[in-house]
């Protein structure tokens, strides 16, 4: 069986967390209306668990979270 990858596990959790059809990669999930402030903890600790890390407080920053392509690359940079 193929190894995931992280943008799989990554559509996932967002799946999982939005229950809707995901936007382009560079689409905004917050302007979409797919995520709202109340629903960015809940992603974040999705993510927290999928990836085995922790985002700092500092980072709980919707800018960072905006699209699918912006978490890819804060996990990229923040996990194993």
């Amino acid at each position: 069986m193929p190894e995931t990858t992280r943008r799989e596990r990554l559509v996932g959790v967002l799946q999982k967390i939005t229950k809707q059809p995901l936007p382009g990669d560079e689409e905004s999930l917050f302007e979409s209306g797919l995520l709202d402030s109340f629903a960015l903890p809940d992603l974040v600790s999705a993510l927290e668990d999928e990836f085995s890390m922790k985002v700092p407080d500092r980072d709980l920053n919707p800018r960072k979270f905006d699209s699918i392509a912006r978490i890819e690359a804060y996990l990229a940079e923040h996990s194993q």
